[in-house]
């Protein structure tokens, strides 16, 4: 059984057990999160697409860390001006495990 979630503005396909990097969650870690947003929904072959979404599909996870990716360098430079700015980003994000698939 897997689903097709959208968080984040990002869609991920997902079964239980998964581990997954979303975009920062507001929550704290240890607590359960809901995923409402279920695209897409396949059990033991019978597959629901939703309209957009799959009416009553859930997908609950547990909100294990919320951790930085790696580090990218933004390198802003105009030539024969004398103009160069470095600076470095570290994006966000929240490590979930999926623990159940409600459909």
């Amino acid at each position: 059984m897997y689903a097709i979630i959208e968080t984040g503005g990002k869609q991920y396909k997902v079964q239980e057990g998964d581990t997954i990097f979303v975009e920062k969650l507001s929550d704290a870690e240890g607590d359960t999160v809901t995923f409402d947003k279920v695209l897409f929904v396949s059990k033991d072959g019978d597959v629901v697409v939703g309209d957009p979404v799959v009416s009553g599909a859930t997908v609950t996870g547990k909100l294990e860390k919320n951790v930085k990716g790696r580090k990218i360098i933004v390198y802003k430079y105009k030539p024969k001006k004398n103009y160069r700015r470095k600076q470095g980003h570290r994006q966000p994000y929240s490590r979930v495990v999926i623990e159940k698939i409600n459909a």
